[in-house]
Formats: structure tokens, C-alpha cells, sequence
């Protein structure tokens, strides 16, 4: 598996594109999304580029998953959040054909019901870019 030069998240794993980042390791990288459900909303994919979860290798699916589950623990430490929301779209509803999970912050009544799912703006470039470093900083070792 390598990069794909038509493929956003690619460009953004070899910083040809910037993003706020919220987790970078060997395997995976994770940012904040540009259209989130909820403010602080993170989106985790495996640094190769992988397009569907069947085309995962199965030495990345632990360490994957890991990864979310520690990126769920901070949408709680480092956003305050209740709880959160770890999804991933396989093929349908995938708008960019590179694996990703989506790590939501939740808390009660916050209007998320079903998949109706409302999006949201940073008000700027400076709030996403503290949302991602309160998110980086409660990030579990």
C-alpha cells in the first residue's frame, strides 16, 4: 500500500495539505475535520493509504482502533465531553476513499439524533487550531 496522488487524506499524511493535527504515529495520523459534527470532531486513518476496512491489513486493525479508543478518551479529558461517537463509513457515505474513523465528541441533548447529523464552522482558523492542541495534549500515551 502507498500513497495515491489523487487522494486528499494522502496529501495531507505527507503534508502537502495542511490540517490541524491531532495524532501522528508511525501507522495513523489524525486531524480535526473541516466540517465537523461537533467541534473537535476527528477523523483517524492509517498513514497507508487503505480505501475500505476489508482492506485493512490485520496487523493495523489493533493498533487502529487503539488509536481511536485514546482519541475518545480525550474528546472526554481534553474537550470535557460526556462521551463520544466513534463511526466509519464503508464505501457508502465514505467522501474520500481512505479508510477513515470519525471520533465525535458527544453530550446529552446536543441534537445529534439518528444519522441526521447536523455540521457545523470553526468561527476560524485559530479555534480549530485550539480545539486540535486540547485534543493533542489529552491524548493518552
Amino acid at each position: 500500500m502507498r500513497p495515491m496522488g489523487d487522494c486528499v487524506f494522502c496529501e495531507i499524511v505527507a503534508g502537502e495539505r495542511p490540517a490541524h493535527r491531532v495524532l501522528e504515529t508511525d501507522d495513523a495520523v489524525a486531524f480535526l475535520d473541516t466540517r465537523p459534527l461537533f467541534k473537535g470532531h476527528t477523523l483517524l486513518l492509517p498513514r497507508a493509504h487503505v480505501e475500505t476496512f476489508s482492506d485493512l491489513p490485520h496487523e493495523l486493525v489493533g493498533p487502529i482502533f487503539t488509536h481511536a479508543q485514546r482519541l475518545a478518551t480525550a474528546m472526554e479529558t481534553g474537550l470535557g465531553a460526556a462521551g463520544s461517537f466513534v463511526a466509519m463509513n464503508n464505501r457508502i457515505s465514505q467522501s474520500v476513499p481512505h479508510l477513515h474513523v470519525h471520533i465525535v465528541p458527544r453530550n446529552r441533548k446536543d441534537g445529534l439524533r439518528g444519522f441526521f447529523w447536523p455540521r457545523t464552522k470553526y468561527d476560524s482558523d485559530e479555534e480549530a487550531a485550539g480545539f486540535a492542541a486540547r485534543l493533542r495534549d489529552a491524548v493518552p500515551s
